[in-house]
């Protein structure tokens, strides 16, 4: 009977893993006049209060300035966030990285300019 219940417990986890997965692209926008960064951070889940973006890390030239704790999805298709970075300037470099709070992350770069 152990055996079963230790079967259908590891069967159980293995499918949720299974629909879980990284976001699966990040489009960036800076616009250097206002400062914002805007990311809209594409994850495509069916029930956005069980699987959705769950952390958000904004770095600026390889140093992290902010994380941001989510505790649902804007949408099934993709989460939207923005940020007021007043020190970027042309040639600094901005990352984002959204991670799916079952399991993985995807970050990506965008390069200020004027």
């Amino acid at each position: 009977m152990k055996k079963i219940t230790v079967f259908l417990i590891l069967s159980f986890f293995m499918c949720s893993l299974a629909y879980a997965h990284p976001p699966s692209d990040i489009k960036l926008t800076f616009d250097s006049k206002t400062k914002i960064l805007k990311a809209v951070i594409m994850h495509n889940v069916s029930d956005v209060k069980k699987h959705f973006i769950n952390k958000v890390d904004v770095g600026l030239n390889g140093k992290e300035i902010i994380e941001h704790s989510i505790s649902r999805q804007d949408n099934n298709i993709s989460q939207t966030v923005s940020y007021l970075i007043p020190d970027a300037k042309p040639g600094d470099k901005l990352s984002v990285e959204g991670y799916c709070n079952i399991s993985g992350k995807l970050q990506k770069e965008i390069k200020v300019t004027k």
